[in-house]
């Protein structure tokens, strides 16, 4: 299976402080990968290498087997790398539908009659098509997770980067979510999902990467990761 993303030996820097160390890792087209780590450990950082909000220091970064790394991030965006915030930014006096419209034209370079339809369903299949007309300021909390998912939706992904999207979320809304975001996934689309709420993320993942103090300490199947001996001590805090 060919690597929808890689990147070779990518780090980045704030001054003296090393964010992102050679980081290097392929993600197969179609698979979805979890990130996680502790606060702190560059995870944040690494999306916005690859979506461009961040120049890399060195390393490589090559999406669809093209170089990518000095690509700016609405060209990246327009050629299928979508992305949810961990904190909900939506345009909140316009309505849920007005900001799925501006995520597909602008995301998609299309106008709006093109995408009108498109973003009806997005909101159908998010579980927010009732709130359509609703300004977006005035969502719950989970409403506005969805509408983060859903617009990164509109910008119709081939690689979707969901940021700690299950956070704050009881567990009847982590569910819920959770089983969107499958469903997503079961379509083909390649997820990378950094997560704190790992019963979560091991619902949809098939691998892990661990990322501590910006390196790459793990990488691999769930169950083999969690059982990690360094992983138990770095990211749990468990002395074994």
């Amino acid at each position: 299976m060919s690597a929808i993303l890689s990147l070779h030996d990518v780090s980045k820097s704030f001054g003296a402080l090393t964010v992102t160390d050679s980081v290097t890792f392929d993600v197969p087209e179609g698979q979805a990968l979890g990130i996680i780590g502790p606060n702190g450990a560059g995870k944040s950082t690494l999306f916005n290498l690859i979506t461009g909000n961040l120049a890399a220091d060195a390393g490589r970064i090559e999406y669809l087997g093209r170089d990518v790394t000095r690509t700016p991030p609405m060209q990246r965006c327009l050629s299928g790398i979508g992305r949810s915030f961990q904190i909900p930014q939506p345009f909140d006096r316009l309505t849920v539908f007005e900001n799925l419209l501006v995520a597909a034209t602008h995301g998609r370079g299309l106008p709006e009659r093109a995408v009108e339809e498109d973003c009806a369903a997005i909101l159908e299949r998010t579980e927010l098509i009732a709130a359509a007309n609703r300004p977006a300021g005035t969502l719950s909390l989970l409403q506005r997770k969805r509408l983060e998912l859903a617009r990164a939706m509109a910008t119709r992904p081939k690689l979707l980067l969901l940021d700690e999207i299950a956070g704050g979320l009881t567990e009847g809304e982590c569910v819920a979510l959770v089983d969107t975001i499958r469903a997503i996934h079961r379509e083909g689309v390649t997820i990378i999902w950094i997560e704190h709420v790992i019963h979560a993320l091991t619902r949809v993942v098939e691998r892990l990467l661990v990322l501590d103090f910006g390196k790459v300490i793990g990488i691999g199947e769930p169950d083999a990761i969690m059982a990690s001996k360094e992983v138990r001590e770095i990211y749990l805090g468990i002395e074994i």
